[in-house]
């Protein structure tokens, strides 16, 4: 999982397996070591939300996605969702290779509709 964030925007992208995990368990969840202290990033199913929600509590964000939208969303064509709560964007979305070299692992990502002929 990535997120990206920039000014009062977050964007987070999944892989196929976490997107597979998300919709099996309900949720997907990562941490970024800082020696001493953590910085963690979750994506959890909810049957209490509409839309996107996000709370950042004990040096972790956490993105709420509706059960109507999450339940299914490995086995359908959906790209992502978004919402303004507030002042602040959220975009969650699976994630694509490239279209540039890149030494990432991109093993796991959704095909890239861009790099797909047409048959």
């Amino acid at each position: 999982m990535k997120i990206r964030i920039k000014g009062n925007s977050v964007r987070f992208r999944l892989t196929q397996s976490e997107v597979k995990q998300l919709c099996e368990k309900g949720s997907v969840e990562e941490q970024t070591n800082f020696g001493t202290t953590s910085f963690g990033y979750a994506v959890k199913i909810t049957k209490d939300k509409d839309s996107l929600h996000a709370v950042f509590h004990s040096q972790k964000i956490t993105l709420y996605l509706p059960e109507k939208w999450g339940k299914n969303w490995y086995h359908n064509a959906t790209i992502g969702f978004e919402h303004h709560q507030d002042d602040l964007h959220l975009l969650i979305e699976k994630d694509f290779t490239c279209l540039d070299n890149t030494t990432e692992d991109q093993s796991d990502n959704y095909p890239n509709p861009k790099l797909m002929t047409n048959k």
